[in-house]
Parts: structure tokens; sequence; C-alpha cells
């Protein structure tokens, strides 16, 4: 229960400041321009608190889910005097400005965050920026049943000249149940293959598979906590976990999340872990406890054999990071939704809402405060880029409305009051519409007669 409010608060916190963010960014660009801004909230509903500055009341309101701006003369159907300090008084241009002004404080808050953090500590895998040459294959899975081999050099992958590292997971991750074209040079002979790429869940959602890795890993204990039932059975640090109840795992983050389901849905029942220790392979059984209300076995784990880069960047490199780090999430985005317009993935495995994205606040919040700053970044790139969508009721409906105002004034034709008020209301139901469609996917995506996919949040070490 403790646990859950944590989550709960540390999702209120991180959404609650990306659109406080946005709505900052509206608030000091309208004040420049010398607009009237009535009220400056954090969060919605009754006022609890609050202090007049000049025109301004900066108050606190009762629903801590994010704020609003209220500018004078704003609204539709709202009276207007004709004030020179009334939204509407001013140029369409300065309006652009204000209504741009929030999704690019949300985007310069997706570019800072990366660039400070790599600056402070910049750990990533080595491999990621090197030429794609597989060093290792899962048995049975989709690498190998194409025909891969240790040692290949992926010289394109769909249309993909030369990947490095760092485009060939990204390809695949966005790729689930897709049949990808791919050429490897083994040998100095270039060969053309087809590569399926398995769907696996993952959190309730999807993301592609295909069992070849840049370097050979292990699955390996990092700790066992005194008194616990790994302990009472034998487990020491450094065995390698490769299967579990019978089952071999893969040696990657995956196989990890598939010993935590095992234990964690165990019920209590015993759970059989297969180890290499040295030369010797040992079937080692355990009866999780529960621990608050989670079946433990009181270990931690960690994929091993990944060499890291761990080096503070300059400004200009971070920033360079930064950058090629949301065009990256961008791209995916791009391609992800794509799929979904083509019939090529579902909506259902591709959108997450409000109840969604808690959950991955709360895995973010388990692996430490530089994970959820990190997820900070990418969800405010989401929402600059979801508010500047031309749907009304949303800056970006606006602007449309901005720029269709005036290409209808080159011609001498208004867009009169009637039309923005049917415009807003068109919005507002696709809006709703869209908002009713990801809760109850996320909904039914949790629901407990659903099979429970594998958690992977405890790639690093973590207890069981």
């Amino acid at each position: 229960m403790v646990s859950l409010l944590y989550y709960a608060i540390v999702f209120v916190i991180v959404l609650g400041a990306m659109i406080v963010i946005h709505e900052f960014g509206h608030f000091i660009v309208a004040k420049f321009f010398g607009v009237r801004v009535d009220v400056f909230s954090v969060g919605f509903g009754k006022r609890l608190w609050g202090v007049k500055r000049g025109d301004t009341d900066y108050r606190i309101s009762l629903i801590p889910l994010g704020g609003y701006v209220k500018m004078a003369g704003e609204n539709l159907g709202e009276e207007v005097t004709g004030a020179p300090d009334e939204f509407t008084s001013k140029p369409k241009w300065q309006r652009l400005c204000i209504a741009f002004a929030g999704p690019a404080m949300n985007v310069l808050t997706a570019l800072a965050i990366p660039t400070a953090l790599a600056m402070m500590h910049h750990e990533v895998p080595a491999y990621l920026d090197r030429p794609a040459i597989i060093k290792a294959v899962e048995p049975n899975s989709p690498a190998e049943k194409t025909g891969l081999q240790t040692g290949d050099l992926i010289v394109r992958i769909d249309g993909v000249e030369n990947p490095e590292w760092r485009d060939i997971e990204d390809t695949v991750a966005v790729n689930p149940d897709q049949n990808i074209p791919l050429a490897v040079n083994r040998g100095g002979e270039v060969k053309q293959l087809a590569l399926h790429v398995e769907g696996r869940p993952v959190d309730q959602e999807k993301i592609g598979y295909a069992g070849f890795k840049p370097e050979e890993t292990r699955i390996v204990v990092k700790e066992v906590k005194p008194g616990e039932p790994a302990e009472a059975v034998g487990l020491k640090v450094g065995d390698q976990i490769i299967g579990v109840n019978g089952n071999r795992i893969e040696q990657s983050g995956y196989g990890i999340a598939e010993v935590v389901q095992a234990i964690k849905g165990s019920g209590g029942q015993p759970v059989t872990l297969t180890v290499k220790r040295g030369n010797e392979t040992l079937d080692l059984r355990a009866t999780p406890a529960l621990t608050g209300d989670v079946w433990l076995l009181g270990f931690g784990l960690e994929v091993s054999g990944i060499e890291m880069v761990n080096q503070r960047l300059s400004l200009i490199a971070a920033l360079k990071y930064s950058v090629d780090t949301n065009l990256r999430i961008l791209d995916l985005t791009k391609t992800a939704l794509s799929q979904v317009f083509v019939g090529k993935r579902s909506a259902r495995d591709t959108l997450t809402g409000p109840v969604g994205i808690a959950q991955i606040v709360g895995q973010a919040a388990q692996r430490g405060p530089e994970q959820v700053i990190e997820l900070m970044a990418i969800l405010s790139l989401n929402l600059g880029i979801f508010n500047l969508l031309p749907i009304p009721v949303l800056d970006g409906g606006l602007i449309f409305m901005l720029l269709l105002e005036s290409l209808l004034g080159v011609f001498g034709l208004p867009l009169t009051l009637r039309i923005k008020e049917r415009m807003m209301q068109v919005g507002f139901v696709m809006l709703m519409l869209l908002m009713g469609f990801v809760i109850f996917n996320d909904i039914s995506k949790r629901i407990p007669w659903r099979t429970a996919a594998p958690q992977t949040e405890q790639a690093r070490p973590a207890n069981k």
C-alpha cells in the first residue's frame, strides 16, 4: 500500500511538472507581448491558496494534475472589450507565438534534461556506436531460425546501410511480428536474408525480439540476502542463471524478466533455478517467501559481459547527444504510429494512456531518481508534440485556426465565431474519444483475467 502511494505521488509530480512547464511557456510569452494573464494555477479545480501580483492570481488548486493559464479574452464566447491587453487584440503572429510557446517549452525541457544528465554522468553500452557484428545468437531465436551466425556483420537492415548496433536495436524494437530484410557479410560474401521479428510482451506492450547480440552476455547473481530462501538452498553470488522451472532462458534483460515473473507469479509454490557454477550445472529448488504482497527469494540479478562507457560529456557533446536521442525517439514514434495506420501494428499494442504512464513512472521510480528524470524528458517531448496536433482545444488546434483565419482573410472571407465554436466542439469530442480509447486500452490490458506480461524493471540488481 505504501509503495502504491509512493508511485502515485511520483506520477503526480512527474506529470504535473511537465504540464506546469508547458503552461509556463504560454505564460512567459503572453507576458512578454503584454497580454493580461488573469490566472496561473498549479493544479485544477478549487483554489486552495494563492497570491496576486499585478493582474495575475498565482494559485495552487485542489487537483494536482498539472495546471493552467487563463489569459484575458482567450476563450470563445468570453466577453471581450477590445482592450489592448486582451489575447484577441494582439496580432496573429503574436498569438501564434503564444500558442507555440507551450509545446516549445516541453521540447526545450526534453533537450535540457538529457544534456544536463550527460554532463554529470553518462554511462552507455560501448557497443551502441559500433558496427553490427553478431557476437552471440540465442538458441531457437528468430535470428537462429533465419540462419544468422556468430561473426556475421549486418551491412543493411530495413533499408539502413552500414547500421550500428543502435540502429539495429531500434529497428528490431519497433517491428514486432514483422518480416524485415537484412544483408550480412559472412567471410567476404554478402547474403540477403529475411528476418521474422518476434513480438514480445513487455509491460502490457509489444516490442520486437530477434535474438542476436552484440556481446556474449550472462545472467549472474549479484546479491544473495542473508536468511532468505535463496541462501537456504545454496544460491551464491556469481552463479549464472540459465533456466527457470526447466525452461531455458535468454541471457539478457528479457531472461531476467522471465525469472522475476516465475518467482512473483509462483503463488508460494517452489521454483527451480538452473544455474552454472564453474563447470557444474545445478538445479536449486526454493520456495518463495511473501514479502509485503510480493513473492520473493531474496537475491539480485544483473546482465554481465556488457562493456560500458562511463564519462562526463562536454556541453557541446552532451547537447549533440540530447538532440540525437530526441530525434531517435521521434523517429521511433513516427514508425510505430505509421504501422498502426497501415495495419502492421494494432493501436492496442501501441498507444498508452494515463494508467500505462503511471505504471511506467512507478517502474522508473523503482530504479531510482535518474530513471524518473530521464522519463520526464521523454514525457515532456511527447506532451509537446501531442499538443501540436491540429485538434481544436489543443495548442495545435489554435494554431490551425489562426492560420486558417489568415488564409481565409486573403480571400476576404471571415472565420466566424459560430464556425470556431463548432470546430472546438468537434475537437473536444475527438479528444474525449481518444482519451476514452487509451484509458480503456490501458485497463483492458491489466485486468486480472488477462495473462500477466513479464516485468522488465528488474534488469538491474533487485530483490527477488
